[in-house]
Formats: C-alpha cells, sequence, structure tokens
C-alpha cells in the first residue's frame, strides 16, 4: 500500500480504504473476484481509484439496475470474464394493501435492517409513487420474504421479480453550477436550499441531515464529492464535480440536486 495514499480521504475512511486493500489482496492470493456489499457511491469511487492503481486487477460495478446509486463492487482479475449472476444482485415487490397504509423509503429500510441484516446487503429502494421495489443481496432474499410481513403496522408480502421489470424511478434529479467559500456541510445546505447559514447549521444540530446515510451531528464536516447529503423534507444532493476555484478561492461546483 503506498504510504500516502490516506492524505487523498477522509480520516474516517481509513478503515475502508484498509478494508478495500484487504479485498485487493484476496484477488490477488487466490486468483478468483471479489465481491463487495452494496456501496454508496463514494465508497464506489474510492474503490475505483484504488483499484486503478492495482495492476492486472479490475473491477465493475452493478446495483440492478441502469440509474441506481448504491452498487455492488466486483473486483476481479484482468482476465476473468464478468458474468451478470457474478453480481449476486435480486428484485423484490413490496406488496401491502395501499389502501390501509403509506410506504416511505425509511420505513421499508428500517423493517429491512430490524430483521437482523447489515445495511450492505441492501441496495436501492424505488418507488414510481405507487409500487415499491428492492434492490437486495441474492442470497438475503428467502431471509427477507419469511421475516419481512409488516411495514409499520401495515401487512406486506415480499415477491421475486425479475431485473429487466424494475420500477423507474419517479425521482428526478437537476444539474446547478454553484459556487461556495468552503465544502463545510453546512455552508453547501445553505447554497443548495437557499438557506441561512444557521438555519442549516440548525438543521445537523436537529438530526435532519445524513451523509452517506449516515446521520450527522457536525455541521463543520467537509463533504465530498460523491458524498450524498440528505436534508430530511427537502431531498438530496451530490457533488458531481469540484470544478476549481474562483479568483477569490471559492469553490467552483457542479452539483445534482433531487427534486422534490
Amino acid at each position: 500500500m503506498e504510504l500516502n495514499v490516506y492524505q487523498h480521504y477522509r480520516k474516517e475512511e481509513q478503515a475502508f480504504i484498509d478494508q478495500v486493500y484487504g479485498w485487493l489482496q484476496q484477488v490477488d492470493n487466490r486468483f478468483t473476484p471479489y465481491l463487495s456489499g452494496f456501496l454508496t457511491p463514494r465508497q464506489a469511487m474510492i474503490v475505483q481509484q484504488l483499484v486503478n492503481g492495482h495492476e492486472d486487477v479490475e473491477v465493475a460495478f452493478e446495483g440492478g439496475y441502469p440509474s441506481c446509486e448504491r452498487k455492488r463492487a466486483l473486483i476481479y482479475p484482468s482476465y476473468y470474464q464478468v458474468e451478470t449472476d457474478d453480481y449476486q444482485v435480486s428484485a423484490l415487490e413490496l406488496k401491502f394493501p395501499s389502501k390501509f397504509g403509506e410506504m416511505t423509503h425509511g420505513r421499508i429500510l428500517g423493517t429491512l435492517i430490524s430483521t437482523g441484516i447489515d445495511r450492505e446487503r441492501i441496495g436501492d429502494i424505488i418507488t414510481d409513487g405507487e409500487n415499491w421495489h428492492i434492490l437486495v443481496d441474492k442470497n438475503m432474499t428467502e431471509f427477507l420474504k419469511q421475516q419481512v410481513t409488516k411495514v409499520a403496522n401495515v401487512g406486506v408480502r415480499l415477491q421475486d421479480i425479475p431485473l429487466d421489470q424494475v420500477l423507474t424511478s419517479s425521482e428526478t434529479w437537476e444539474t446547478i453550477s454553484l459556487v461556495a467559500s468552503s465544502l463545510r456541510l453546512d455552508t453547501l445546505i445553505a447554497k443548495v436550499y437557499n438557506f441561512s447559514r444557521q438555519r442549516a447549521k440548525d438543521s445537523v444540530n436537529s438530526g435532519l441531515v445524513k451523509v452517506n446515510f449516515t446521520p450527522m451531528v457536525r455541521s463543520d464536516v467537509e463533504v465530498g464529492v460523491n458524498d450524498i447529503v440528505s436534508v430530511r423534507h427537502h431531498g438530496r444532493f451530490w457533488i458531481h464535480a469540484v470544478e476549481g476555484l474562483t479568483k477569490k478561492d471559492n469553490y467552483r461546483l457542479t452539483v445534482n440536486v433531487l427534486n422534490k
């Protein structure tokens, strides 16, 4: 491992970087592919960058449908021929009586996690506004079908569906350009949603903000490329690219924003 590799990433990402190097070593030693769990876009970017610096090893990503956020990484020797089945991604449809209950992403995810499985076993949860589809680790499908019978107080049933029948999400994203004085979490929230800086800080302090699906309690955390920031009641955004600095040393950013 390059001794200075950590300087390119945040301190809290060091454990994940070590984990990825372990995956690479496993591929080198065993001459067989390694399949990760579902990764956030930021994690996928880190995996791609680390694999790029490793000879004779390649990586491919799959999350079950073209515009997915969470994807599994398949790290493999360069001579290996990748097959679709290698990714071990399955799709489940959530069947429920819509007249008796309303589903939300948070309620569904919370129910899945409550079965005891790791978050990395669950990919995207998609809705078209009426129906709900869930991408999961193929090895978890039967377990989840047996365990998940209620979401909140609504009786539900999980049913297998082919990947080519997965919903097209009703979410729409807009790409915007903006200038920010820093990459601090509160600064970016204020810029994207036209908040005051104090309101952005209060949103973080009140537990309304997540970065890469993890609740944040510090407003001064620096946001990186491909970090997904979600603000309850307002939506999500992520930095697509840092385009450079202005003459006043502000950041010129391209940001993808989810339209609510």
